[in-house]
């Protein structure tokens, strides 16, 4: 694996093993914003992820060498202000081929930060996403979404959270996702949540006005940047 490993015990840069595996180089989270700690991220090898409020000064930033990615937004909802859509031929189930959802999810996140970032491969981001819906898959956190009885996609949780969700090319742009992501909602708050939170890119249109169609507002808008130390 390339870079020295920066060790960190004060919790301002924090070590993401997972990335770190999939990339081949040690990559960071940076948890604090300041001098201090992005001259540390420029000491040391690796590849570092930064989240600020987009309206942060962001002159530091450009000084060491970080880049922009993405501005994520989080979607929430309680139940009271879900908008339920109601379709026969939608229906959502926990069995499915694992491999049939692989193959949905590789190459489809073209919207995420790790495949905006021209300093990865995409090959690898690609695999960072498959192998996350795999882990998903293993703790028996993906629904899988089907249509007339064929599968279709799938939205993965953890908890409250959506955290990883896509249709396959076929069925996007035609105003079905609103019945599964109802259906998918619904079983989450019957499960006893309270709120249903997630997070996805602003630049990602069709899924910013899916979750607003289903009544979901939106809070805590972060840039976020990167930076690759060779």
């Amino acid at each position: 694996m390339e870079g020295q490993y920066l060790m960190s015990n004060d919790e301002k840069v924090k070590l993401v093993p997972w990335d770190s595996l999939t990339f081949g180089i040690h990559s960071y989270e940076v948890l604090e914003y300041s001098a201090e700690v992005l001259q540390q991220c420029l000491d040391n090898g690796g590849h570092y992820s930064l989240k600020v409020d987009p309206l942060a000064d962001k002159k530091l930033l450009f000084e060491y060498g970080f880049y922009y990615c993405d501005t994520l937004l989080e979607p929430f909802c309680n139940e009271n202000n879900l908008r339920i859509y109601e379709h026969t031929d939608t229906t959502i189930s926990k069995l499915f081929d694992k491999n049939d959802l692989i193959e949905i999810c590789n190459g489809v996140f073209e919207y995420g930060r790790y495949h905006r970032d021209f300093n990865l491969p995409k090959l690898c981001s690609n695999i960072r996403y498959n192998k996350w819906l795999e882990q998903l898959i293993d703790e028996n956190n993906v629904y899988g979404l089907y249509w007339q009885g064929e599968l279709t996609g799938f939205i993965g949780h953890q908890s409250n959270k959506l955290v990883l969700h896509a249709l396959c090319e076929k069925f996007r742009g035609q105003g079905l996702s609103k019945y599964w992501w109802s259906l998918v909602c619904q079983e989450l708050f019957a499960n006893g949540n309270e709120t249903l939170h997630s997070s996805i890119s602003a630049t990602n249109l069709a899924v910013l006005n899916l979750y607003s169609s289903l009544g979901f507002s939106f809070k805590n808008a972060k840039d976020v940047y990167h930076c690759l130390v060779n």
